[in-house]
This record gives structure tokens, C-alpha cells and sequence, in this order.
């Protein structure tokens, strides 16, 4: 039996995550904001209270753990006024630094980190088939998400103990049956708004909510497993292909495309989130999962990753 601590866990990705661990027998210790867990969480996980900032007596539940996993970051959905900037980018820096004091304020740190990356640090590349995996370098400054990228794996860095095996995720758009952009979509397709957005050719590189989980816990047990890794299934697709498939999945017919500029308008006006996360995309592939581990992906395929989500109830582990 292994001791997990997942910071930020209560979001879907660290409860599937936890419903894993939990399954095979582990601990879990899961780092949340408020004072009582939410109802959600899976039954026999541990919940301590931080504000993941400061360092406290919860850093005292590291001590003699096997591994960190850090989840923690606000969500990107949402508009990029100057305000939502800056609290997406402290809460993945402040989150690093505080967990970076703990394990030096401790006895027995874990000796494992698992870190949670975004794919998106490549920007917008161009031309627009440009095939990106961990050799791609960050896009842009002036760009928000490699902005904020870079500084959130500099934080990493800067807080892992020289001893520990760090792995950094770059992780893409993750399929999940009870979180994430997938509620959204799947909502908007069964309405009938499940049409191509914008061109229609902008990449969507994606990830079952299982992959990711079972990698997760393969780079805990594994020392093969070190530094920055491009998570997302081998096979990425276009919009207008993606659309398509969630069609199927829902069983509705053709809808018709939401143009570009209508995507800006419900985006600001009705859905308070940003349009670029629907009009432009990465095409990115897992070259080291691919080359160097021994990683198997339970959903390489677009299509039977999204029967699977469509079929299975919600907090179906």
C-alpha cells in the first residue's frame, strides 16, 4: 500500500484519480480548499484542509508519503479579462512554491511528484499541421497560456527536492464523464448545437479520463518515468472530425456550423468563457509515452473513447 497525496483533488480529474488509487488498495490524501470534502469524493479518501498558499500543519500529511500528485489550477474556461489572468497563473505558481516549502519542512518527503502541465505552453502554432510533442518549444509571451506555461513549470522546478523524480504532464483536453469541457459539449450536442466551430480544421488533441488516471499512477511506480511528458492519445483530430464523432455518440443528426464570430458573441455573452478555446487548437502527439515507456492507451481512438463516456453512468470508475 502506497500513501498519495493529490493536491487539488476534489476536481473530476483528481477524484478518478482517487477512485484508482483507492481501488488497488492505496492511500489517498486529497488537499482541498474547504473545510469538509465534498460529497463526491470517493468513499475511504482522506481530506485535509490547506489554502494552497501557505505553508501549515497540513504539510504535515507529506511526511513519509510516496508521491505528490499537484492538480491544483484555476480552470482556464473562462474570459481573459486581466483579473482571471492573474488568478490562473498564482494559483499554479503559489500551488508549487507552497508544496516546494512543505517537503523541505518535513522528516520524509515523498519521493515521487507528479505535476500537472498544460499542453497548451506550444501557443497557436503555424503553420497549422505542425505536429507538436515535448521537443516543440513554448509559443509566444504575449500569449497567455505560454506565459503562463513557462512560469508554472519554472515554479516546479524550482520547488521539486533535487532527490525527488519529477514528472511534468503536459496534459491536452481531457474526456471525462462528470467534469471538465465534456459536460459543455455534450450538452450543446444534444441540443442540436453540435455543428463544426469556426474553420473546422483547427486540431483537437485529446485524452480519455482513464489513460490519463492509469498514467498517472504508472509514473508514481515507475522510476522510468522523469521530466516532461505531452499527454494526450496518439491520435489527435480536427474540429469539424471530433463534432462528428460527438454527434454519433449522442445520435443526433447534422447541425449546422457556428461561424467564428457567432462562437465570440455566446462566448461573451452567454457562456462567460473564452472563444479561443473552441477556434484554434495544437495538434499534439505523445512521442516519449510512445518511444521510451511501456504505456498502453486503453482509448488511441477518438471514437470508442467517446461511446465509452456516453455509455457509462457518471462516477462510473
Amino acid at each position: 500500500m502506497k500513501h498519495i497525496v493529490i493536491a487539488g483533488g476534489s476536481g473530476f480529474l483528481g477524484r478518478r484519480l482517487a477512485r484508482e488509487l483507492l481501488a488497488r488498495g492505496d492511500r489517498v490524501t486529497v488537499l482541498g480548499r474547504d473545510g469538509t470534502p465534498p460529497s463526491n469524493l470517493p468513499r475511504g479518501t482522506h481530506w485535509q484542509r490547506w489554502d494552497a498558499k501557505m505553508l501549515g500543519d497540513w504539510s504535515a500529511v507529506l511526511d513519509g508519503a510516496d508521491a505528490i500528485v499537484n492538480l491544483v489550477g484555476r480552470s482556464v474556461d473562462c474570459q481573459k479579462t486581466v483579473e482571471n489572468q492573474r488568478v490562473i497563473l498564482e494559483s499554479r505558481v503559489d500551488s508549487c512554491r507552497v508544496l516546494g516549502e512543505a517537503v523541505r519542512a518535513v522528516h520524509k518527503p515523498p519521493l515521487v511528484w507528479v505535476q500537472s502541465a498544460t499542453a497548451h505552453i506550444i501557443g497557436d502554432p503555424v503553420p497549422r499541421d505542425t505536429i507538436c510533442d515535448e521537443s516543440t518549444p513554448a509559443g509566444p509571451m504575449h500569449e497567455m497560456a505560454p506565459r503562463v506555461g513557462v512560469a508554472w513549470e519554472a515554479a516546479f522546478h524550482e520547488a521539486k527536492l533535487p532527490l525527488q523524480r519529477g514528472i511534468v504532464m503536459r496534459i491536452s483536453f481531457v474526456l471525462g464523464r462528470d467534469g471538465g469541457a465534456m459536460q459543455r459539449l455534450s450538452t450543446l450536442t444534444r441540443w442540436g448545437l453540435g455543428g463544426t466551430v469556426g474553420r473546422g480544421d483547427q486540431w483537437m488533441s485529446w485524452i480519455h479520463e482513464d489513460d490519463l488516471a492509469r498514467l498517472m499512477i504508472a509514473a508514481i511506480d515507475d522510476a522510468a518515468y522523469e521530466g516532461v511528458y505531452m499527454v494526450t492519445a496518439p491520435h489527435p483530430v480536427t474540429n469539424r472530425e471530433f463534432m462528428r464523432a460527438m454527434r454519433k455518440a449522442y445520435a443526433r443528426p447534422w447541425s449546422p456550423p457556428a461561424m467564428a464570430f457567432a462562437v465570440r458573441l455566446a462566448a461573451r455573452f452567454l457562456l462567460d468563457t473564452d472563444p479561443e478555446l473552441a477556434l484554434l487548437g495544437r495538434r499534439c502527439v505523445p512521442t516519449r509515452l510512445l518511444s521510451e515507456t511501456k504505456f498502453e492507451f486503453a482509448y488511441t481512438e477518438l471514437g470508442p473513447a467517446l461511446a465509452d463516456l456516453t455509455h457509462r453512468p457518471v462516477g462510473d470508475g
